[in-house]
């Protein structure tokens, strides 16, 4: 059995001891030979400058893929245009389409409102120059009408030029295959057009259980029940959400998972461990 590809996401730190920081763990990471770092993008592009720094900072800084996360609610095409074409100018040729969130006050949605008018337009004014990856909710999109409108959605992400899709973060593996198996009923070719799965580790209770209400991620019962018995013993705590992550990477490799991409939270552990004892690197 092949070995299922993987990859980091970081995100801006804000501050510059956080970028330095944030350096040091691409270079520990990097060692690992991950396919590609993408770099998230705030709400209305609210990022955008950090994003920037840190992308232009890793493209100089090793040889591994960077993948700009990039958002069209409330940009114009112009302004999406200008981007394109500086990554296309630091030699990037991967990028992660979103719709992204709208910031707090604005009202109007912008030329391109939703991911699939992005990666229509992506490939309007760039051809096929880059690869783009989407994202997929296999316990589906928090704002959809139903699961059906959700996989319709995606559906027409790919029919429009997408190459791959990356999931929110799940802890139940039927579900991303229950997804897989769904877009393969619908005519997605999955081995062509693949569907990563985005792999959260569990490092802080408080953080994970916003993050998972944010995002619509369930948390298993017996996950959340047992956090909330460690209370505030960060090695337990540690310990028990790396055999949690641990267990589902195994399961989600057994099953034919094609890659892997691990939410960092700008951290070398547990990403690190991870990646070396489910035998991603050798």
């Amino acid at each position: 059995m092949s070995k299922p590809a993987f990859s980091f996401e970081f995100f801006p730190a804000k501050t510059e001891q956080g970028h330095e920081k944030l350096l040091s763990t691409y270079d520990e990471l990097n060692k690992l030979s991950p396919s590609y770092f993408s770099v998230t993008y705030g709400a209305g592009g609210s990022t955008r400058s950090r994003t920037l720094d840190i992308v232009q900072a890793l493209c100089t800084r090793g040889d591994t893929g960077v993948a700009p996360h990039m958002s069209c609610i409330g940009d114009d095409k112009s302004e999406i245009a200008e981007l394109l074409t500086h990554y296309k100018s630091l030699g990037i040729n991967r990028i992660v389409a979103l719709r992204g969130d709208l910031p707090s006050g604005q009202v109007g949605m912008g030329e391109l409102p939703f991911a699939l008018d992005l990666v229509k337009f992506i490939r309007e004014h760039s051809g096929d120059h880059f690869r783009i990856e989407v994202a997929a909710y296999p316990e589906m999109h928090p704002q959809a009408r139903s699961f059906d409108s959700d996989i319709d959605n995606l559906v027409n992400k790919f029919q429009a030029g997408a190459d791959a899709a990356i999931t929110q973060f799940f802890y139940n593996a039927d579900s991303y295959l229950y997804l897989r198996d769904t877009l393969e009923k619908r005519g997605v070719d999955t081995v062509a057009k693949p569907l990563v799965a985005g792999i959260m580790p569990i490092t802080n209770s408080s953080n994970l259980m916003r993050f998972a209400d944010s995002c619509g991620a369930d948390i298993p019962r017996y996950v959340r029940k047992q956090l909330a018995d460690f209370g505030d013993d960060r090695k337990a705590i540690r310990e028990f959400g790396f055999d949690v992550v641990y267990r589902l990477c195994e399961r989600l490799i057994s099953e034919g998972v094609p890659a892997m991409h691990f939410y960092s939270m700008n951290k070398v552990e547990p990403n690190k461990r991870l990646v070396e004892e489910l035998g991603l690197t050798t």
